[in-house]
């Protein structure tokens, strides 16, 4: 598939001066030179869509769900092909990469059929005798331009959550990508501005924090749709306050296994939920709180499947685990390791340039493996003397994204629902369980605000309230 060179601003593609490498991290080679935006692409996009925001306002439901559908066929149409620059550009193994595609077509689906449901409400007035004879009802009308910041492990998806919601209210969006993964986004830019929408309508610039510090910190636009680590959101709605921030952050999600529970269910999960995308996921298993009398057990059993994890190539179906976005990550992944002073049951060596599947036994609190998200292929599994204790160390984390819990009893996992401070509770499955529909983000340092198209919308939309004595 081929686009145009330069960045899509405007109503045309922009050459830019500098470009980039991306590089394949599987083994370092480049996989393409990537237009490099300047804080004055920025400017020139900003101005763009501010100009073109009352013709994306006015556009039609029918026009913005055929613009969705339209690239949501043309992403269907090559989806081997986008799975395969995933891989390259990410360095995700091939199975995680197809589960991005597919996630991504339903992300643009799900945003086309809330097109239909995008509507307000009648009011009565009359609950006061100065209202009796008054009309009232309430609209949603577009926030207004849109900027969105993804992060580099899953950059399809994250553009397609931030990009179709924003249409889908009538929004003009600008994306930024992050700097070592731009292509596939690049590309889904150009089938949406291929789908009958005004073309500045879907717009998007790279560059470096200066870029994004230039496009969040215009008091113009309506909102913020960032995806990454607390550090940069937090930096990024001090910059753009008082302007809307909606951010997904990290977390260091657990999962607690209960006496009671199907242990050689809790311990597949472990193995499928703590190492896909290589660990490179906000909501991949990071602390397991086993309770005390079955903690050998469901150890030796995790020992066992962390064995079977296949780490190599990427490009190979059967890979599971593959390197990290860099070298700087891989080294501080394994100096989070060595300095958490825990048990090594697993793992946690040096293949090549990827770390393997590591499994920490008693990481105590106040150690990084612990306390901050890892975002590598690391498990620590942490005995506790009973329910209350794992919910406990929960919920002392600072995050606050995704956590489940393993049981038998239908008392425990209402319990844990009710007691876990947490976006979301997962009962008997991974923490990272994730329908691109529902209601996806957290609490406390994990974010604010909701991603899934029905509540995006929401999120990027304003009631306007109207009142008539007829």
């Amino acid at each position: 598939m081929t686009w145009p060179d330069g960045l899509p601003i405007g109503d045309g593609w922009v050459t830019t001066e500098d470009a980039t490498d991306v590089v394949f991290p599987y083994d370092g080679s480049v996989v393409a030179r990537a237009p490099l935006g300047t804080p004055a692409h920025a400017v020139r996009a900003l101005e763009a869509a501010l100009a073109v925001g009352p013709a994306m306002a006015a556009l039609p439901s029918h026009a913005r769900r055929a613009a969705l559908m339209t690239a949501h066929d043309a992403l269907a149409a090559r989806r081997e092909e986008f799975e395969r620059l995933l891989v390259l550009e990410t360095g995700k193994p091939l199975v995680d990469c197809r589960v991005e595609v597919a996630r991504t077509l339903i992300t643009l689906a799900t945003a086309a059929e809330e097109v239909a449901r995008l509507h307000g409400e009648t009011v009565p007035l009359d609950l006061l005798p100065s209202g009796e004879g008054l009309v009232g009802f309430w609209t949603r009308r577009p926030i207004g331009v849109v900027v969105g910041i993804t992060g580099f492990n899953y950059p399809l998806l994250l553009a397609a959550h931030k990009i179709a919601p924003a249409v889908a209210a009538g929004c003009p969006v600008i994306v930024k990508p992050a700097p070592a993964t731009p292509l596939a986004t690049l590309r889904l830019v150009h089938l949406l501005r291929e789908g009958g929408l005004p073309p500045a309508g879907v717009q998007l610039v790279t560059g470096d924090v200066e870029v994004g510090r230039t496009l969040v910190e215009d008091r113009r636009i309506g909102a913020v749709s960032f995806t990454g680590s607390a550090a940069a959101g937090h930096a990024i709605a001090r910059a753009a306050a008082p302007t809307k921030v909606l951010l997904e952050l990290g977390s260091n999600a657990a999962l607690v296994v209960a006496a009671d529970a199907d242990l050689e269910a809790a311990a597949d999960a472990v193995v499928r939920g703590g190492y896909y995308a290589s660990g490179q996921a906000c909501i991949a298993v990071q602390r397991v709180l086993v309770e005390e009398p079955v903690r050998a057990e469901f150890l030796a059993l995790l020992a066992a499947r962390v064995k079977n994890v296949t780490v190599g190539d990427p490009r190979l179906p059967e890979t599971r685990v593959a390197p990290l976005i860099d070298a700087a990550a891989t080294d501080r992944v394994l100096e989070w390791i060595t300095a958490s002073g825990a048990e090594v049951v697993a793992g946690g060596v040096r293949e090549g340039r990827a770390i393997t599947p590591t499994v920490l036994s008693g990481v105590p609190d106040g150690a990084a493996a612990w306390d901050e998200e890892i975002f590598g292929p690391v498990v620590c599994v942490r005995a506790v003397p009973g329910l209350d204790a794992a919910f406990e160390a929960v919920n002392r984390s600072r995050y606050g994204l995704h956590a489940s819990v393993f049981t038998r009893t239908l008392a425990t996992a209402f319990t844990a629902i009710d007691r876990i401070e947490a976006g979301g509770v997962v009962v008997n499955e991974v923490p990272g369980f994730r329908a691109d529909n529902m209601p996806y983000g957290g609490v406390k340092d994990s974010g604010t605000g909701r991603e899934g198209p029905r509540f995006a919308i929401e999120e990027l939309t304003v009631t306007r309230m109207a009142i008539i004595r007829p």
